[in-house]
């Protein structure tokens, strides 16, 4: 499949998972059909993948289909910079369990626009380059709407997604377009790809190794107890003086 065509069919397979997402409430999944609430989606993928671009390039198809969209990076939702370096800059179990701020996460956008929520989000809470509150106000739940995280190491963190796509690349592909102030991040997404499975824990995979022509693959519904599990656990990351 060309790079061209990807998102439209992409969006029109989100749609069609929101559809039968409104239809079925016995497995946990979000009724969409209730007053504030939102499909939330997790675009997870490496940085040399660039997930945030990949979840914009989703807005538009999604809008054509007539479903409103919101694109949060989950990247405005790191911790404080503080609390986020203070083992270093390149500390390698911060950066994969430390710096994005889960409970802010959840509890400002994930929860509020879920089952039983108040349908109000916060859009962002932190520039990640100023390290500043932004201050943007809240937001509330139009209907239908489609709620696009986009990020990295996203899944394993037992946050609440209703249908998860991941960006796949082979460690060489990760190696060979990361750039390079972010080479010391390349041990946790080994960590990652071993504890959290994410080519099989999500709903879409995309091989992404070649941009132009990504390969889309929706793997066979995992059974529920390994699905909860994937996405519950926690990347065992390792410290940057620890040894490969």
């Amino acid at each position: 499949m060309d790079s061209v065509t990807l998102p439209d069919k992409l969006a029109a397979e989100i749609v069609d998972w929101s559809g039968v997402a409104s239809t079925i409430r016995d497995r946990g999944r979000i009724d969409i059909e209730v007053p504030g609430a939102a499909l939330r989606v997790a675009i997870d993928g490496p940085r040399a993948a660039d997930p945030g671009a990949f979840a914009e390039s989703l807005v538009g198809p999604l809008r054509v289909l007539g479903r409103p969209v919101v694109h949060i990076p989950a990247e405005t939702f790191w911790r404080d910079a503080a609390l986020r370096l203070e083992y270093g800059r390149t500390d390698l179990q911060s950066f994969a369990n430390g710096w994005l701020d889960t409970d802010a996460l959840r509890r400002e956008v994930l929860v509020p626009v879920g089952p039983g929520g108040n349908g109000v989000f916060l859009p962002s809470l932190r520039d990640p380059l100023s390290n500043r509150a932004t201050r943007d106000p809240p937001q509330v739940v139009e209907p239908g709407l489609i709620l696009l995280i986009s990020g990295e190491l996203l899944l394993g963190r037992d946050l609440p997604f209703d249908y998860t796509i991941h960006l796949a690349l082979s460690s060489a592909a990760r190696r060979r377009r990361t750039p390079e102030e972010w080479q010391w991040t390349l041990p946790a997404y080994d960590d990652y790809s071993a504890a959290v499975d994410p080519l099989r824990s999500a709903d879409v995979v995309l091989r992404y190794d070649d941009p132009a022509h990504p390969a889309i693959r929706i793997p066979p519904a995992a059974r529920d107890s390994d699905r909860a599990t994937a996405r519950s656990g926690t990347v065992p990351s390792r410290r940057a003086s620890e040894p490969a």
